[in-house]
């Protein structure tokens, strides 16, 4: 009887194992997410600007980071001018502020005006 009991008590654990639902696969971490960046640099810790394109900036530091400045809206032709001014009154350049487009056909004049984006640290490649 005891032999029958322990039987029937395998075979219920058995038949509950059965109807279980097996468990997920553990999913892997998911990636970090990608630096914020800086909302200001210092104007003075600016080495040199290279314009990438109607809405990409790099600004080389003076310690010779890169921090790339994706602007929120592209900025009519900024890319092909190659060249900006801007105006602040710290002596800081930030996310809020402002850049304008110096066209230069013809002698300087100012064209588009654009906001700055976050400043993210950048690695350029070889082919930049």
């Amino acid at each position: 009887m005891a032999q029958r009991t322990a039987l029937t008590a395998v075979l219920a654990t058995l038949a509950l194992a059965a109807c279980s639902v097996p468990e997920a696969p553990v999913e892997p971490a998911p990636a970090p997410a990608p630096a914020s960046g800086e909302r200001c640099i210092g104007i003075a810790a600016i080495g040199s600007t290279k314009v990438v394109d109607d809405s990409t900036i790099d600004f080389t530091m003076r310690d010779g980071r890169v921090l790339r400045n994706t602007l929120p809206n592209a900025c009519p032709s900024l890319g092909f001018e190659e060249a900006f001014t801007y105006s602040t009154s710290l002596s800081q350049l930030c996310s809020t502020d402002i850049i304008t487009v110096v066209l230069q056909g013809g002698g300087p004049r100012l064209g588009a005006s654009c906001s700055l984006g976050t400043f993210v640290p950048h690695t350029p490649t070889k082919a930049e």
